[in-house]
């Protein structure tokens, strides 16, 4: 594998960064996670140094750049890294740049220098694997987590697997390679594992309890937790400290996230610190079997796409009441609270709480830190003043956020 010698810097356009709220609402592109890892994480074996961001400007002050005195390699934070796409990057000289199609890929040089730069003008590079909007997170989750798993899991050895469990399949593939990797202190008791169509990642200090149904690829990250009888099909990554119940196919959580309780989510990402109630079900497939339409925040109204099946969207620090229910493709921004029964609008703006049935009002910026605060105080963990400053951004400056 190739070293990147120059400091890598995953820069955003605001277009780029819009398509993908509102999970990018709160972090830059390159923070998402993907697969098991962050694309961040996923460039980090390719780098000499530190991987940083360089995104948008109100999330800079949480997401510094280092003052630098030599240049930066800047890379679009919404590629996936791959050998081919390194070694092309790895020849750029100062002042030259890539394209993808219409997309910054990537640049040589300062900051001034790339906000500068005509993009357009550039070689264009095609073999490369993008996310543009928030509903190539689940299409894409399933061959992440397999490449992840084959990255992570590589010349090292798994913790044995318990008698307990009941394995559907091998254990290995025709080259000798794991198709479950548990790591230390990871607990997988009392499930039904069937490993024919994945494999099935366990992290450190994770914990899948007895009676889950699981069926691969799926990754457990660390500190994340299976509850007794929940069924998790493929494509499905519980991030980190995230616990999960009821049926889940093909869900992205990315972290410090619940739905411990039953309920159907299918074709969904979920942000960090949100809460799903107990018999919640949201919609991924119109009775009508139409095409999906989905909010999108670049261009402030609902997009046409070629999707059948698309669930729910959710920012962080949002959160379902018990019962609740969502239509198809339903966007939720960030810090949303809702509650009640009947089906709430198939978008949901940030910072707002209330039902179908009674309507919905603005959260007031210290009732949305209290709860964020005492959410986050059952992981140890509070918002920093940086992430405080974002979200005052987020709230005072609607255009963000709609």
């Amino acid at each position: 594998m190739k070293k990147l010698q120059r400091p890598i810097a995953l820069f955003d356009t605001w277009n780029r960064h819009q398509n993908l709220m509102p999970l990018t609402a709160t972090r830059p592109v390159g923070a998402l996670r993907l697969g098991i890892t962050t694309i961040k994480e996923k460039w980090n074996p390719y780098s000499e140094h530190d991987v940083l961001f360089y995104s948008v400007d109100y999330l800079r002050e949480a997401y510094p750049l280092p003052d630098f005195e030599g240049v930066y390699l800047f890379v679009a934070g919404n590629v996936i890294p791959d050998d081919h796409l390194v070694d092309r990057i790895s020849e750029l000289k100062r002042g030259e740049g890539l394209r993808n199609e219409d997309e910054p890929l990537a640049f040589v040089g300062t900051p001034a220098e790339v906000e500068a730069y005509d993009f357009l003008s550039a070689p264009d590079y095609h073999d490369v694997v993008t996310i543009r909007y928030v509903y190539d997170l689940f299409l894409l989750n399933d061959s992440m987590i397999c490449k992840d798993f084959a990255r992570l899991t590589t010349g090292r050895k798994s913790l044995p697997l318990s008698i307990s469990n009941r394995v559907i399949g091998d254990y290995e593939d025709r080259d000798g390679n794991p198709l479950i990797f548990i790591e230390e202190g990871a607990s997988v008791e009392g499930a039904v594992i069937n490993l024919q169509s994945g494999p099935i990642y366990v992290g450190r200090d994770a914990q899948i309890m007895e009676g889950a149904l699981l069926r691969g690829p799926i990754a457990f990250c660390d500190n994340s937790k299976a509850r007794m009888g929940a069924k998790i099909y493929g494509g499905t990554t519980i991030g980190p400290y995230c616990k999960v119940g009821g049926e889940i196919d093909n869900v992205l959580f990315l972290g410090y996230s619940n739905k411990a309780h039953d309920g159907y989510l299918g074709n969904a990402v979920i942000g960090e610190w949100c809460n799903i109630g107990a018999g919640v079900n949201a919609s991924n497939l119109k009775n009508d079997y139409s095409k999906i339409r989905i909010w999108n925040y670049a261009s402030r109204t609902f997009m046409k796409t070629d999707l059948q099946f698309c669930g729910l969207i959710m920012g962080d620090h949002s959160k379902a009441g018990i019962n609740c229910m969502f239509n198809t493709a339903t966007v939720v921004g960030v810090g949303v609270n809702v509650h009640g029964s009947g089906f709430p609008r198939v978008i949901l703006h940030s910072f707002m709480e209330g039902s179908p049935a009674g309507g919905f009002s603005q959260v007031t910026l210290k009732k949305f830190y209290d709860i964020a605060e005492r959410a986050m105080s059952r992981r140890d963990m509070s918002l920093s003043e940086e992430q405080r400053r974002v979200y005052e951004k987020l709230y005072s400056d609607t255009t963000l956020i709609r």
